[in-house]
Formats: structure tokens, sequence, C-alpha cells
């Protein structure tokens, strides 16, 4: 009889398993996902990037500043049935610039068959908590802590991270990878940070560093370029001038680091 259940057990997780790679590869798959979107897959590696994380359906997830919704439209149909998807987007007084960005990308992400319904919640820049404590199974956030290292917010958010994760909770880090021993004015004024850096305060936060992944990793990229990130696709910050060279370097190197809050 024992034998009999183990038999059961495991093939029950073994086939839930499988459900949830399923429901990650038709979301990924999804033919109403922005065109322009999808042609980043080969940069931004969505599925193994998520299965590193170790996303499930069933979860609880916030989305740090989800920008025009890249992540988004694959995050919201493949957490919406099972589990709950909320995405965090700016404060309105992050930075001058922060009312046009709001805007800019509510039209965007209006424009997408996939994100109309999607929750939004703001990642305000006082000490508002994110949501409730302890109430959430993971947090991501993509090519982000540069914004909040350059303008003195990057414990803040970590720790409103650290505080709505549930005990064992994951936080996925994914960030432009600068070289080792960049300083701090030069991370600020290229966009690039480094992993010692990143992981040093989510330390800080009360994180434990579970894994880091090359998934994202890209050794065409030398870091260094006239305009720091925004060099490189998508971006391409200098306009025509060595647009093919930009584009055959591709986007940036980047780090993927995932940290879990203590049990």
């Amino acid at each position: 009889m024992k034998k009999i259940i183990v038999l059961f057990l495991f093939a029950f997780f073994t086939s839930l398993k499988f459900s949830f790679a399923s429901f990650l590869d038709e979301a990924i798959s999804n033919p109403d996902r922005t065109y322009e979107f999808v042609k980043r897959d080969k940069y931004r590696h969505p599925k193994e990037t998520l299965n590193f994380f170790g996303i499930k359906s069933n979860m609880t997830v916030i989305e740090l500043w989800p920008s025009r919704g890249w992540y988004s439209e694959i995050l919201e149909p493949f957490l919406s049935a099972k589990g709950s998807f909320f995405a965090a987007d700016f404060d309105p007084n992050y930075a001058s610039w922060t009312p046009k960005a709001i805007k800019r990308n509510t039209d965007n992400r209006a424009k997408s068959k996939i994100l109309s319904n999607m929750k939004m919640i703001t990642l305000y820049i006082d000490d508002t908590p994110l949501a409730n404590d302890e109430s959430v199974d993971m947090v991501l956030t993509f090519r982000n802590l540069h914004n909040w290292l350059k303008a003195e917010l990057l414990m803040g958010v970590f720790k409103k991270s650290y505080d709505v994760l549930k005990p064992g909770g994951i936080f996925g880090v994914v960030e432009h990878r600068a070289l080792p021993n960049t300083s701090i004015n030069d991370m600020n004024r290229s966009g690039y940070v480094t992993e010692k850096l990143a992981i040093e305060y989510a330390k800080k936060a009360g994180f434990v560093l579970v894994a880091k992944s090359e998934i994202n990793s890209n050794s065409k990229d030398t870091k260094i370029h006239p305009k720091g990130v925004w060099t490189l696709p998508p971006t391409l910050r200098l306009g025509d001038e060595d647009r093919e060279k930009y584009i055959e370097i591709g986007e940036s190197d980047r780090m993927t680091l995932k940290f879990m809050k203590p049990e």
C-alpha cells in the first residue's frame, strides 16, 4: 500500500511539473504577443529565465516596473488562471520624466491584446509597502537596478520586495552586468551594475543568494559604449551611427540572480 501511495505522489507531482511547463510554453508562443516583443526572445530567453527562477502557474507574482509590458505579456496569461499577477508601476513622483513615462507605457500596454486586464499597483518611493507583508510567492525585476541605484532607492526597493515575500519566496533579478570593479559613478553613467553590488544589496536586505545563471550573458558586449547600455538594442541611442555594429553585438550582457527570503 505504501509503495502505491509513493508511486501515486510521484506521478502526481511529475504531471504537475509538466503542466507548469506546458502553460509556460503556451504563454510564450501566444500569437497575441506583440510582434516586436517576440523578436527579443532570442536575447531575453524567457522560458529558460522563468524556469531558472522556479515560477509556477499557481503563484502570486509581482513584476517591478514592467515598462511597456515585455515580460508582462508572458506572465499575465501564465498566472491568471491559477495564480495572481501584479505589475508594480512607477511612482509619479520618482522623477520629472516619470509622468510622461507612465503615460507612454500605459498607452503601449493598452494596445496589447493580452494586458487589458492586468492588475496594477505602485512602487512608491516613500515608505508605503509594495503589498501586504508575506503575501507574495515571487518578485521579479528585469533591467531596472541601474535606475534605482542612480536614484539612491535600490536598498529601499530590495527591502520592500523582501517584506512582501512569504518565507521561502523568490526574488528574481536580471540586470545589465558591469565589468568587475566598476565605480558607482560609472554604473550610474553607463546603466550597467556589477554583480557584486547587486548581491551585496540583496544580502543587506535579508536575502540569501540561491543561484546564478549565465542564461542572459553576452560575451560580445564589452560594456564600454558611447551612450552606455542604451547604445545597444533595443534603444540604439546613436541612431544610424554604427547601427549594424551594435545590432550585431545584440542586447547587453546580463546577470541572472535568484535570491530567496529565508524560511
